[in-house]
């Protein structure tokens, strides 16, 4: 699978535009449509010395270049795996909006992690708060039984 520093990567405060044509990066995955669909991994950019992408198996073998105008190239997102709470932020409610917000943090099958927000309906907090507290409670009769 592509490593990628999602740190690095992935900055937070990139603002989506439907017309900006994509950029691929060191570490992205890409769909090459000029070679029938075939999956890379961009491992060199265009520069001075190459007007194209050079591009890698995610095995590690089979090399081949992408032209530079990026209009045969699409992003493939990396799976995740599961989702954990973020371990900094606390979780929010927001009055205008009636949603709760809970930090969280994807973890991506290629190792990655990246930070999102889990948005809740004041139903689905109420819902899984009494789901939480049967989990409690079961946690500890079990513990109970174990002494």
């Amino acid at each position: 699978m592509a490593q990628r520093i999602s740190k690095e990567l992935t900055p937070h405060s990139i603002e989506l535009d439907a017309d900006a044509p994509y950029r691929p990066r060191l570490g992205d995955l890409v769909r090459d449509l000029a070679k029938g669909g075939q999956i890379g991994v961009v491992v060199d950019l265009p520069n001075n010395n190459s007007a194209s992408y050079q591009l890698r198996l995610p095995g590690g073998a089979g090399d081949w270049r992408a032209s530079s105008d990026r209009g045969t190239l699409l992003p493939v997102a990396v799976a995740i795996t599961h989702v954990t709470p973020a371990k900094m932020g606390d979780a929010v409610y927001d009055h205008r909006a009636q949603q709760a917000a809970l930090p969280i943090t994807l973890h991506h099958e290629d190792g990655g992690t990246s930070e999102s927000v889990l948005i809740l309906t004041p139903s689905q907090v109420e819902l899984y708060n009494m789901q939480f507290a049967q989990l409690i409670k079961r946690r500890e009769s079990a513990r109970g039984r174990a002494l």
